[in-house]
Protein backbone atom coordinates (compact mmCIF):
# COMPACT_ATOMS: atom_id res chain seq x y z
CA UNK A 1 0.00 0.00 0.00
CA UNK A 2 3.10 2.22 1.02
CA UNK A 3 4.19 2.14 -2.59
CA UNK A 4 1.45 4.23 -4.27
CA UNK A 5 1.76 6.81 -2.02
CA UNK A 6 3.19 9.56 -3.68
CA UNK A 7 4.20 12.33 -1.02
CA UNK A 8 5.91 14.74 -3.25
CA UNK A 9 2.17 15.07 -5.58
CA UNK A 10 1.32 17.97 -3.56
CA UNK A 11 -2.06 18.31 -5.32
CA UNK A 12 -3.35 15.23 -4.06
CA UNK A 13 -3.07 16.35 -0.12
CA UNK A 14 -6.07 18.30 1.68
CA UNK A 15 -7.14 18.72 4.89
CA UNK A 16 -5.76 18.70 8.55
CA UNK A 17 -5.77 16.87 11.48
CA UNK A 18 -4.62 16.09 14.41
CA UNK A 19 -3.27 12.97 16.62
CA UNK A 20 -6.05 12.98 19.96
CA UNK A 21 -4.06 11.03 22.61
CA UNK A 22 -5.50 9.53 24.99
CA UNK A 23 -5.05 7.53 28.57
CA UNK A 24 -6.90 4.79 30.25
CA UNK A 25 -9.60 6.74 28.41
CA UNK A 26 -9.24 10.52 29.15
CA UNK A 27 -8.45 12.52 26.69
CA UNK A 28 -5.38 15.24 26.84
CA UNK A 29 -5.73 18.38 27.67
CA UNK A 30 -3.33 18.81 24.55
CA UNK A 31 -5.53 17.64 22.13
CA UNK A 32 -7.94 20.47 22.77
CA UNK A 33 -5.47 23.25 22.54
CA UNK A 34 -4.12 21.39 19.04
CA UNK A 35 -8.04 21.05 17.76
CA UNK A 36 -8.62 24.81 18.66
CA UNK A 37 -5.30 25.49 16.90
CA UNK A 38 -6.01 23.44 13.75
CA UNK A 39 -9.52 24.49 13.39
CA UNK A 40 -7.73 28.18 12.41
CA UNK A 41 -5.70 26.15 9.64
CA UNK A 42 -8.26 24.60 8.72
CA UNK A 43 -10.39 27.37 7.87
CA UNK A 44 -7.17 29.62 6.40
CA UNK A 45 -6.67 26.74 3.83
CA UNK A 46 -10.95 26.52 3.69
CA UNK A 47 -10.52 22.66 4.13
CA UNK A 48 -12.13 20.18 7.28
CA UNK A 49 -10.42 19.58 10.32
CA UNK A 50 -10.40 16.21 11.38
CA UNK A 51 -9.28 14.30 14.37
CA UNK A 52 -7.86 10.49 14.28
CA UNK A 53 -8.82 8.58 17.98
CA UNK A 54 -6.87 5.93 18.22
CA UNK A 55 -7.22 3.52 21.60
CA UNK A 56 -9.78 0.32 22.60
CA UNK A 57 -13.15 1.23 23.45
CA UNK A 58 -12.86 4.85 23.04
CA UNK A 59 -15.27 6.38 20.92
CA UNK A 60 -17.38 8.01 23.11
CA UNK A 61 -15.13 10.08 23.41
CA UNK A 62 -14.94 11.25 20.01
CA UNK A 63 -17.89 13.81 20.79
CA UNK A 64 -15.57 15.65 22.80
CA UNK A 65 -12.80 16.39 19.80
CA UNK A 66 -16.33 17.45 17.94
CA UNK A 67 -17.00 20.65 20.59
CA UNK A 68 -13.25 21.96 19.92
CA UNK A 69 -13.16 22.13 16.01
CA UNK A 70 -12.69 18.65 14.49
CA UNK A 71 -15.46 18.24 11.72
CA UNK A 72 -14.92 14.61 11.42
CA UNK A 73 -13.24 11.82 14.28
CA UNK A 74 -11.35 8.82 12.84
CA UNK A 75 -11.73 6.32 15.43
CA UNK A 76 -9.75 3.27 14.97
CA UNK A 77 -10.73 0.87 17.88
CA UNK A 78 -8.43 -3.06 18.60
CA UNK A 79 -7.51 -4.83 22.05
CA UNK A 80 -3.98 -4.45 20.23
CA UNK A 81 -4.15 -0.11 20.69
CA UNK A 82 -5.45 -0.45 24.71
CA UNK A 83 -1.78 0.59 25.36
CA UNK A 84 0.44 2.77 23.61
CA UNK A 85 3.06 0.83 21.40
CA UNK A 86 5.09 2.29 19.01
CA UNK A 87 4.88 -0.08 16.23
CA UNK A 88 0.78 -0.46 16.43
CA UNK A 89 0.05 3.59 16.88
CA UNK A 90 2.69 4.10 14.11
CA UNK A 91 1.06 1.18 11.45
CA UNK A 92 -2.31 2.29 11.75
CA UNK A 93 -1.75 6.13 11.74
CA UNK A 94 0.34 5.65 8.13
CA UNK A 95 -2.30 3.61 6.95
CA UNK A 96 -4.60 6.22 7.33
CA UNK A 97 -2.78 8.84 5.96
CA UNK A 98 -1.62 6.81 3.08
CA UNK A 99 -5.28 6.34 2.34
CA UNK A 100 -6.31 9.74 2.78
CA UNK A 101 -3.79 11.92 2.38
CA UNK A 102 -3.91 15.13 4.93
CA UNK A 103 -1.86 17.97 4.06
CA UNK A 104 -1.00 18.57 7.78
CA UNK A 105 -0.85 16.34 10.89
CA UNK A 106 -0.57 17.77 14.28
CA UNK A 107 0.79 15.75 17.44
CA UNK A 108 1.04 16.83 20.52
CA UNK A 109 5.10 16.97 22.02
CA UNK A 110 4.47 14.53 25.14
CA UNK A 111 6.25 11.97 25.87
CA UNK A 112 3.62 9.41 23.66
CA UNK A 113 3.84 12.86 20.58
CA UNK A 114 7.46 12.84 20.52
CA UNK A 115 7.91 8.88 20.15
CA UNK A 116 5.16 8.71 17.54
CA UNK A 117 5.71 11.93 15.08
CA UNK A 118 9.12 11.46 14.22
CA UNK A 119 8.24 7.23 13.43
CA UNK A 120 5.23 7.90 11.21
CA UNK A 121 7.45 10.92 9.56
CA UNK A 122 10.12 8.48 8.86
CA UNK A 123 8.01 5.94 7.38
CA UNK A 124 6.03 8.74 5.01
CA UNK A 125 9.71 10.17 4.37
CA UNK A 126 8.22 13.37 5.18
CA UNK A 127 9.88 16.51 7.28
CA UNK A 128 8.94 16.41 11.50
CA UNK A 129 9.15 19.53 12.99
CA UNK A 130 9.54 19.31 16.74
CA UNK A 131 8.27 21.04 19.87
CA UNK A 132 6.82 23.92 17.99
CA UNK A 133 5.36 27.10 19.52
CA UNK A 134 3.48 28.75 16.29
CA UNK A 135 1.90 27.79 13.80
CA UNK A 136 0.35 29.57 10.17
CA UNK A 137 -0.48 29.13 6.83
CA UNK A 138 -2.06 32.40 6.05
CA UNK A 139 1.20 34.86 5.27
CA UNK A 140 -0.26 38.06 6.78
CA UNK A 141 -0.99 36.53 9.79
CA UNK A 142 2.76 35.04 9.90
CA UNK A 143 3.97 38.85 8.83
CA UNK A 144 1.87 40.04 11.45
CA UNK A 145 3.29 37.44 14.20
CA UNK A 146 6.93 38.15 12.71
CA UNK A 147 6.86 42.09 13.28
CA UNK A 148 5.53 41.42 16.83
CA UNK A 149 7.88 38.74 18.35
CA UNK A 150 10.90 39.49 15.44
CA UNK A 151 12.76 41.77 14.47
CA UNK A 152 12.84 40.11 10.98
CA UNK A 153 12.28 42.22 7.56
CA UNK A 154 8.33 41.84 7.08
CA UNK A 155 8.56 43.15 3.56
CA UNK A 156 5.46 41.15 1.96
CA UNK A 157 7.33 41.90 -1.53
CA UNK A 158 9.62 39.16 -0.03
CA UNK A 159 7.14 36.32 0.37
CA UNK A 160 4.65 34.29 -0.98
CA UNK A 161 1.19 35.46 -0.33
CA UNK A 162 -0.56 32.54 -1.99
CA UNK A 163 1.31 29.81 -0.73
CA UNK A 164 -0.34 26.95 1.36
CA UNK A 165 2.72 25.48 3.19
CA UNK A 166 2.65 25.09 6.87
CA UNK A 167 4.99 27.96 8.79
CA UNK A 168 6.19 25.90 11.92
CA UNK A 169 8.05 27.95 14.48
CA UNK A 170 10.14 26.52 17.44
CA UNK A 171 13.28 27.34 19.38
CA UNK A 172 16.53 26.93 17.78
CA UNK A 173 19.99 26.94 19.69
CA UNK A 174 18.92 26.34 22.90
CA UNK A 175 16.23 29.04 22.98
CA UNK A 176 18.30 31.60 21.73
CA UNK A 177 16.57 32.10 18.27
CA UNK A 178 13.17 31.53 16.89
CA UNK A 179 13.26 29.01 13.59
CA UNK A 180 10.43 28.96 11.12
CA UNK A 181 10.40 25.86 9.61
CA UNK A 182 8.37 24.82 6.03
CA UNK A 183 8.26 21.59 3.91
CA UNK A 184 7.50 22.96 0.25
CA UNK A 185 8.09 19.19 -1.42
CA UNK A 186 6.74 16.85 0.62
CA UNK A 187 3.19 16.16 2.02
CA UNK A 188 1.90 15.71 5.09
CA UNK A 189 3.61 18.49 6.58
CA UNK A 190 4.31 17.32 10.34
CA UNK A 191 4.64 18.77 13.87
CA UNK A 192 4.52 17.91 17.18
CA UNK A 193 3.18 21.13 19.38
CA UNK A 194 4.26 21.95 22.72
CA UNK A 195 1.96 21.55 25.33
CA UNK A 196 0.47 24.68 26.59
CA UNK A 197 1.81 27.19 24.10
CA UNK A 198 -1.96 27.21 21.90
CA UNK A 199 -4.56 28.62 23.44
CA UNK A 200 -7.92 26.37 24.03
CA UNK A 201 -11.23 27.11 22.57
CA UNK A 202 -14.05 26.95 23.90
CA UNK A 203 -16.33 23.72 24.21
CA UNK A 204 -19.08 24.32 21.90
CA UNK A 205 -21.83 21.42 22.08
CA UNK A 206 -23.35 22.58 18.93
CA UNK A 207 -20.15 21.97 17.24
CA UNK A 208 -19.84 18.63 18.89
CA UNK A 209 -23.36 17.39 17.74
CA UNK A 210 -22.74 18.04 14.24
CA UNK A 211 -19.40 15.90 14.48
CA UNK A 212 -19.29 13.25 11.82
CA UNK A 213 -17.65 9.76 14.04
CA UNK A 214 -16.40 7.35 11.28
CA UNK A 215 -15.16 3.81 12.66
CA UNK A 216 -12.44 2.67 10.84
CA UNK A 217 -11.73 -0.91 10.19
CA UNK A 218 -8.30 -1.57 11.59
CA UNK A 219 -5.83 -3.64 9.64
CA UNK A 220 -3.53 -4.59 12.45
CA UNK A 221 -2.40 -8.07 13.62
CA UNK A 222 0.26 -9.04 16.82
CA UNK A 223 2.90 -9.62 14.53
CA UNK A 224 3.18 -6.62 13.65
CA UNK A 225 4.20 -5.12 16.94
CA UNK A 226 7.68 -6.15 18.08
CA UNK A 227 7.10 -5.25 21.53
CA UNK A 228 4.98 -5.93 24.51
CA UNK A 229 3.30 -4.00 26.87
CA UNK A 230 3.82 -6.34 30.23
CA UNK A 231 2.95 -4.08 32.76
CA UNK A 232 2.49 -0.12 33.50
CA UNK A 233 3.42 0.80 36.66
CA UNK A 234 2.76 4.22 37.80
CA UNK A 235 4.63 6.30 39.83
CA UNK A 236 3.58 9.15 42.27
CA UNK A 237 5.37 11.76 42.63
CA UNK A 238 5.38 15.33 43.42
CA UNK A 239 4.38 17.54 40.25
CA UNK A 240 4.69 21.44 39.53
CA UNK A 241 1.45 22.25 37.70
CA UNK A 242 2.33 25.11 35.90
CA UNK A 243 0.37 24.97 32.54
CA UNK A 244 -2.74 24.96 34.94
CA UNK A 245 -1.72 27.73 37.85
CA UNK A 246 -3.63 30.34 38.22
CA UNK A 247 -0.94 32.47 40.18
CA UNK A 248 2.76 31.45 39.09
CA UNK A 249 5.63 33.16 41.50
CA UNK A 250 8.60 33.20 39.62
CA UNK A 251 12.23 33.36 40.12
CA UNK A 252 15.37 34.81 38.09
CA UNK A 253 19.17 35.05 38.37
CA UNK A 254 18.14 38.31 40.46
CA UNK A 255 18.19 35.52 43.80
CA UNK A 256 21.81 34.49 43.21
CA UNK A 257 22.76 36.38 46.16
CA UNK A 258 21.48 34.14 48.41
CA UNK A 259 19.51 31.36 45.93
CA UNK A 260 17.84 29.22 49.48
CA UNK A 261 16.62 32.38 50.47
CA UNK A 262 14.92 33.69 47.42
CA UNK A 263 13.17 30.10 46.49
CA UNK A 264 12.20 30.04 50.10
CA UNK A 265 10.61 33.56 49.87
CA UNK A 266 8.89 32.81 46.53
CA UNK A 267 7.66 29.46 47.69
CA UNK A 268 6.14 31.64 50.48
CA UNK A 269 4.83 33.85 48.72
CA UNK A 270 3.31 31.22 46.00
CA UNK A 271 1.29 29.34 49.18
CA UNK A 272 0.10 32.96 50.27
CA UNK A 273 -1.70 33.54 46.75
CA UNK A 274 -2.75 29.89 46.48
CA UNK A 275 -0.02 29.39 43.43
CA UNK A 276 3.07 27.73 42.60
CA UNK A 277 6.61 28.74 42.32
CA UNK A 278 8.77 29.22 38.43
CA UNK A 279 11.60 30.25 37.67
CA UNK A 280 13.99 31.07 34.54
CA UNK A 281 16.31 28.93 32.91
CA UNK A 282 19.16 30.51 34.75
CA UNK A 283 17.74 29.32 37.92
CA UNK A 284 17.31 25.76 36.51
CA UNK A 285 20.73 25.51 35.28
CA UNK A 286 22.03 26.84 38.22
CA UNK A 287 20.21 23.92 39.92
CA UNK A 288 18.63 25.89 42.17
CA UNK A 289 14.95 24.54 41.46
CA UNK A 290 13.77 21.85 39.38
CA UNK A 291 13.17 21.71 35.30
CA UNK A 292 9.93 21.45 36.29
CA UNK A 293 9.39 24.70 37.26
CA UNK A 294 11.13 26.04 33.78
CA UNK A 295 8.99 29.26 32.25
CA UNK A 296 9.81 29.59 28.84
CA UNK A 297 10.71 28.57 25.17
CA UNK A 298 12.70 25.51 26.61
CA UNK A 299 10.49 25.02 29.55
CA UNK A 300 6.97 25.54 29.85
CA UNK A 301 4.47 27.91 28.53
CA UNK A 302 1.93 29.66 30.78
CA UNK A 303 -1.35 32.04 30.97
CA UNK A 304 -2.11 32.03 34.30
CA UNK A 305 -4.44 35.21 36.28
CA UNK A 306 -1.41 36.34 38.12
CA UNK A 307 2.54 35.91 37.14
CA UNK A 308 5.25 37.45 39.38
CA UNK A 309 8.20 37.84 37.93
CA UNK A 310 11.17 38.03 40.94
CA UNK A 311 14.93 39.11 39.82
CA UNK A 312 13.97 38.00 35.87
CA UNK A 313 15.50 40.37 33.48
CA UNK A 314 13.14 39.36 30.67
CA UNK A 315 14.98 37.87 28.29
CA UNK A 316 12.98 36.98 24.86
CA UNK A 317 13.09 33.42 25.33
CA UNK A 318 11.55 33.78 28.85
CA UNK A 319 9.03 36.66 27.77
CA UNK A 320 7.59 34.34 25.33
CA UNK A 321 6.85 32.07 27.94
CA UNK A 322 4.75 34.28 29.74
CA UNK A 323 3.31 37.04 28.18
CA UNK A 324 0.43 35.92 28.11
CA UNK A 325 -0.45 36.60 31.59
CA UNK A 326 -3.59 38.50 32.34
CA UNK A 327 -1.39 40.49 34.98
CA UNK A 328 2.02 40.35 35.20
CA UNK A 329 4.08 41.70 38.54
CA UNK A 330 7.54 42.34 37.82
CA UNK A 331 10.36 43.08 40.70
CA UNK A 332 13.86 44.12 39.35
CA UNK A 333 16.64 46.04 40.54
CA UNK A 334 17.63 47.14 37.44
CA UNK A 335 15.46 49.73 36.31
CA UNK A 336 16.31 49.02 32.05
CA UNK A 337 15.66 45.12 32.64
CA UNK A 338 13.00 43.77 29.61
CA UNK A 339 10.53 42.21 32.03
CA UNK A 340 9.42 45.98 32.97
CA UNK A 341 8.18 46.02 28.97
CA UNK A 342 5.77 43.74 29.28
CA UNK A 343 4.98 44.36 32.77
CA UNK A 344 1.83 45.30 34.28
CA UNK A 345 3.10 46.44 37.55
CA UNK A 346 6.89 47.19 37.73
CA UNK A 347 8.64 47.35 41.13
CA UNK A 348 12.41 48.35 40.89
CA UNK A 349 14.29 47.18 44.17
CA UNK A 350 15.72 45.15 45.80
CA UNK A 351 13.85 41.48 45.63
CA UNK A 352 14.89 40.51 48.91
CA UNK A 353 13.52 43.60 50.68
CA UNK A 354 10.07 43.94 48.35
CA UNK A 355 9.66 40.36 48.97
CA UNK A 356 8.82 40.29 52.56
CA UNK A 357 6.40 43.10 51.95
CA UNK A 358 4.82 41.61 49.42
CA UNK A 359 4.31 38.63 51.50
CA UNK A 360 2.87 40.90 54.26
CA UNK A 361 0.52 42.63 51.80
CA UNK A 362 -0.96 39.32 51.06
CA UNK A 363 -1.56 38.39 54.32
CA UNK A 364 1.43 37.70 56.30
CA UNK A 365 4.07 35.79 57.37
CA UNK A 366 3.71 31.77 57.47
Amino acid sequence: MMSAFHNTKIEDFHGVWVFCEQRDGQLMETDFELLSEGRKLAEDLGCELWGVLLGNQVGQLAGQLGGYGAHRVLVCQSPLLAEYTTDAYTKVICDLVTEYKPEIFLIGATNIGRDLGPRCAARLHTGLTADCTSLFVDTEKYLKFLAENSNVDVNPDKYDMEARNLKMTRPAFGGHLMATIVCPRFRPQMSTVRPGVMKKAEFSQELADRVHVEQVSVRLAEEDIRTRVLEVVKETKAMVDLTGAEVIVAVGHGISRDPERGVALAAELAEKLGGVVGASRAVVDAGWLGAGHQVGQTGKTVRPRIYVALGISGAIQHKAGMQDSQCIIAVNSTAEAPIFECADYGICGDLFEVLPLMIEAAGGRA
